[in-house]
């Protein structure tokens, strides 16, 4: 997939609400529901149903669940981050990945927080800390 459709795909979503496990745009997402609805224009039909989450992950530090669906339906990307690239991270301490986005270019990725929706935002060294993985969409 050309990383420049990816990119499209994702800021087609710029501020929309954050909303727990929605996928809509302009309406509301989360972060998963941001990758979903990126698939969702990339390729037609999600390629599986997601289970129902809890909005804070609380007491799941050690589900695998988000790399497992990553290892599953997108590649692992290898050498220097690159555009179109989805992003996992840690937070909280956590030792399996709890969040995610998308690479807009090395420094640069749009993801779903809380309170403040989908944006645009610098990847950071703290940020860069955190990340357990990077992976892209297939051809």
């Amino acid at each position: 997939m050309r990383s420049e459709d990816v990119v499209s795909a994702a800021r087609l979503w710029l501020g929309t609400p954050y909303r727990h496990q929605a996928s809509t745009p302009g309406a509301g997402c989360d972060c998963l529901g941001l990758l979903r609805g990126v698939w969702r224009t990339l390729y037609g039909m999600e390629p599986t149903a997601v289970p129902p989450y809890r909005v804070d992950w609380r007491g799941r530090e050690r589900d695998p669940a988000l790399r497992l669906a990553a290892e599953r339906f997108l590649a692992e990307a290898r050498g220097p981050a690159q555009a179109g690239e989805v992003v996992l991270f840690r937070l909280g301490g956590a030792a399996e990945p709890r969040h995610c986005g998308i690479l807009v270019s090395a420094d640069r990725f749009i993801h779903a927080q809380e309170h403040l929706g989908v944006i645009e935002a610098n990847l950071t060294d703290a940020w860069r800390r955190r990340i357990s993985g990077r992976y892209r969409f297939p051809n």
